[in-house]
């Protein structure tokens, strides 16, 4: 197999955009969205219905009652920090099937979805090219 056809196809197994992961938000209740920053940045503002486990913490005990046949997907701040990566290497040596979303929280909102938490936004109207 060419070798930039397997980077590609690798990339598309680990990485989530915004826009497939508010659609398959809305039509699976398969994935599970985990916030890996700190308790205090998830109550400040997060994805709606994900759930905080931030990466520091992530182990066979704070993770013993989730559901292993579910997708996970990670994210942190955005392009500036790593929380999700160290999240996603986390969930996945603890053998749950993981996706990290590209640009985290700050292109989450700047696609235009919605967050939840004290500094909450309203969804805005935008449409994805993708």
């Amino acid at each position: 197999m060419n070798e930039q056809i397997k980077h590609y196809e690798d990339k598309l197994k680990y990485e989530i955009d915004s826009w497939d992961l508010s659609e398959s938000i809305k039509f699976s209740d398969e994935i599970i969205v985990i916030d890996t920053r700190s308790k205090e940045a998830y109550d400040k503002e997060r994805i709606p219905d994900s759930i905080n486990i931030p990466h520091r913490i992530m182990n066979d005990e704070t993770t013993k009652d989730m559901p292993r046949d579910r997708l996970y997907v990670t994210y942190c701040d955005g392009i500036g920090c790593n929380a999700s990566t160290k999240g996603a290497l986390n969930m996945t040596t603890l053998g749950f099937r993981v996706k990290e979303l590209i640009g985290g929280l700050d292109w989450w909102i700047r696609d235009g979805y919605g967050t939840e938490g004290e500094n909450a936004r309203e969804a805005k109207n935008f449409i994805c090219g993708c």
